[in-house]
């Protein structure tokens, strides 16, 4: 099932390639990248030499809408630093440092120059060193950078740890720092209010057997996704930093994956496009979504908007997408245990022997709760729930199947699961 539901959405999504044309791709100017997606966006990715001066002003040239710059760079010359960050204060430009990022050293120079700010990443300082004896030089210098500093509005404390770091140490921000410095800088436009609505529910059903009902699915998502991205771009004034923080600009879609919890409302609506649309004109506020591609449930809710990924399940009917900001970098492959509710459960059939205790799992009271305790430990690869007892039993070795009345059993095993497409919403 799955590998067909792959391939219908790789025939459709290559159609939407030949409609829009040919992705725009990527320019290099030393450390900085352009990305033609992303025209507000300026990645500095590497060290900062004696070019990256001019080489930031060819990107800026070459991205005129820019507004942002992203971090990660051990640091480099000192000069070129206070170049970069001068250009980014008279633009008013913003900046940021993403997770699993780092900014040192002159970086630092370029982050603190930024109108809006933000670290989630790894700013460090210290002071500046020379190989050079010129102590006037170094004076000099030193000047230029508490100017500089000064015209940023940079914290005298932050000034105090940057010059007291020995050159050959380096002083990382923690994140009490960072909020005790007031090192992230917003630009105060007013946020848009939300509203959360906790309605919790789950996906059921059976598997499709219709593969033209799946291509339909799969293209009224896109469809839907295309057709609201523009619009929900003006339903809430974001600054810069928002905008690529908080703002979803591309969507993970997945086939046979449930993104079980963390429901905030539920509807029932004709097609997946529908549910796509739903969840991204909640500005934000939906991270994701599952629709229950199910033929035969005519009735109760099949679209389900999450205010997280919740909790990754597999599932043969579940069709899901996951939105990500510019910040959220693409998701990895993701191998996981599952005990598929269509197609590993089996009714009125018992497993004998190869419990994991003496005794039945007292937390799974129902054959759901006893499906996602078998999943949750490591050492069960099967379960039998015996209904009219209400007792669990987590299995370590699979026995010979019997005929148990009233029993429901389930067989686990490991599946990998990787987007099937990672869509741009730009």
């Amino acid at each position: 099932m799955r590998h067909r539901l792959r391939a219908a959405l790789a025939g459709i999504l290559l159609s939407l390639v030949s409609i829009n044309g040919v992705a725009a791709g990527e320019k290099k100017f030393g450390p900085f990248t352009v990305d033609d997606t992303k025209p507000g966006v300026i990645a500095l990715d590497g060290d900062i030499d004696v070019n990256s001066g001019l080489n930031f002003r060819r990107a800026l040239q070459a991205a005129p809408a820019a507004k942002l710059i992203t971090l990660n760079s051990p640091g480099g010359s000192v000069q070129m630093g206070l170049l970069i960050a001068d250009d980014i204060h008279q633009r008013r430009l913003a900046t940021y440092i993403p997770k699993e990022s780092k900014c040192f050293s002159a970086c630092s120079f370029v982050f603190l120059a930024g109108d809006e700010r933000k670290v989630d990443g790894a700013l460090g300082v210290h002071q500046i060193s020379s190989e050079s004896p010129d102590l006037v030089g170094a004076q000099l210098a030193i000047s230029d950078i508490i100017e500089m500093l000064n015209r940023f509005g940079t914290p005298m404390d932050v000034m105090h740890i940057m010059f007291k770091t020995p050159p050959d140490d380096m002083h990382v921000f923690s994140q009490g720092e960072v909020a005790e410095y007031k090192l992230n800088r917003t630009s105060g436009l007013e946020k848009p209010p939300t509203a959360i609505v906790d309605v919790p529910v789950a996906v059921a059903g059976v598997a499709p057997k219709d593969n033209d009902r799946v291509n339909n699915i799969e293209a009224s998502t896109e469809a839907a996704v295309a057709s609201t991205a523009p619009e929900t771009n003006q339903q809430a004034k974001l600054s810069p930093l928002e905008e690529f923080t908080r703002r979803p600009n591309r969507i993970a879609l997945y086939t046979g994956l449930d993104l079980f919890g963390d429901d905030i409302l539920s509807s029932r609506v004709a097609e997946a496009g529908e549910c796509a649309r739903s969840c991204l004109a909640m500005n934000g506020q939906c991270k994701a979504f599952t629709f229950n591609a199910n033929p035969k449930i005519k009735r109760g809710p099949n679209c389900f908007l999450k205010s997280s990924a919740g909790r990754a399940d597999g599932n043969s009917v579940a069709f899901s997408g996951r939105f990500l900001s510019g910040a959220e970098a693409d998701p990895s492959a993701l191998t996981l245990g599952t005990i598929d509710p269509q197609t590993a459960l089996f009714d009125d059939v018992d497993l004998p022997g190869g419990d994991l205790s003496s005794r039945p799992e007292r937390s799974a009271r129902t054959p759901l709760d006893c499906r996602l305790a078998c999943i949750d430990e490591k050492r069960c690869v099967a379960f039998t729930y015996i209904k009219p007892k209400r007792e669990c039993w987590l299995k370590g070795a699979v026995g010979t199947p019997m005929f148990g009345k009233g029993m429901v059993s389930g067989l686990k095993k490991l599946e990998t699961f990787m987007a099937a497409k990672i869509i741009s919403l730009d």
